[in-house]
């Protein structure tokens, strides 16, 4: 039985124990001041004095060893500012977006979390923990549209590539703003706090494709990610005041095509992935932890329009 199966017929689980060191670390995430945090580090990564932006760039590359090959520009202390290196665009054909109609691809260069079908109203966030989409959404009139359909939670890394792409082409029919916390998004706060992804900060937008099939991508945030962008809003993290509100869709933002730039992260963060009951039919191959490139098949679409 594949994960994407086993998960649509899940037993209730009950809540596992939190070893004594995820439960320091997420202590420690509690007791921060998350949200300033997050603003001093929106400042200096875009700060432009160059023996600042040179530090910071080379302690960041000394630690993650991000892959500078496949950037635009490979070296990295070219860059004006921190933010710039973390964004960088890829070289022309670092990626290749897989051009069957059918195929749903991968917006991001990550890992996958988690990969599988809601049991109604009830995603897997990790083993033994459990959130509720209605709680991820907040907002009443999309929630049903995905209950009981395909889910997929994509993890990027800090040396990852941080822009996000369109999995399949598609209408922008709506987007808001969810404030919450901003606790990390990795694996051991994963399965330390209860409903993650419905208590952090999140950008949501929601498609509709040529085939009238919806799906939303929710843009996570997390502790020391400085911003959540899309190309036609800007930046729309940080925010004063965090209240929930509507995103407005310029007529530039109508159609999006396959592969297209949809968003961006300021450090490591999340990617949900929702598509309506019967829509998608995920490829058995991918499982938790599989690594994912932008581009590459992560499913096909029971029928294509």
């Amino acid at each position: 039985m594949t994960q994407a199966s086993a998960s649509r017929r899940q037993p209730r689980r009950r809540t596992p124990a939190t070893p004594i060191g995820a439960w320091l670390f997420v202590a420690l995430q509690r007791l921060l001041p998350q949200h300033a945090l997050s603003r001093i580090v929106h400042r200096l990564a875009r700060a432009r004095f160059t023996p600042l932006k040179n530090a910071l760039i080379a302690g960041f590359v000394r630690s993650f060893r991000p892959r500078m090959s496949d950037a635009g520009e490979p070296d990295p202390l070219r860059y004006a500012s921190f933010n710039e290196f973390f964004t960088r665009a890829l070289k022309p054909g670092a990626r290749r977006v897989d051009s069957d109609a059918r195929s749903v691809v991968s917006p991001v260069d990550g890992t996958v979390s988690q990969i599988g079908y809601l049991e109604e109203l009830t995603l897997l966030q990790a083993k033994g923990r459990t959130y509720r989409l209605d709680a991820l959404l907040a907002a009443e009139a999309w929630t049903p549209r995905f209950a009981g359909g395909a889910f997929a939670t994509l993890y990027l890394a800090p040396d990852d590539y941080h822009r996000v792409h369109m999995p399949a082409a598609a209408e922008l029919r709506a987007g808001w703003y969810v404030p919450g916390h901003l606790f990390s998004v990795n694996e051991t706060t994963a399965g330390a706090v209860e409903n993650l992804f419905a208590r952090n900060e999140r950008v949501v937008c929601a498609f509709e494709m040529d085939s009238h099939v919806p799906f939303a991508m929710v843009l996570v945030g997390a502790l020391f990610v400085g911003s959540i962008a899309t190309p036609w809003h800007g930046e729309i993290t940080p925010r004063r005041p965090r209240e929930a509100c509507e995103l407005p869709i310029p007529a530039s933002a109508r159609r999006l095509e396959k592969g297209a730039e949809m968003g961006r992260f300021n450090m490591g963060s999340t990617v949900i992935l929702l598509f309506p009951r019967d829509a998608v039919v995920w490829l058995p191959e991918l499982t938790a932890g599989s690594r994912v490139l932008v581009g590459q098949p992560l499913a096909r679409l029971r029928s294509a329009g």
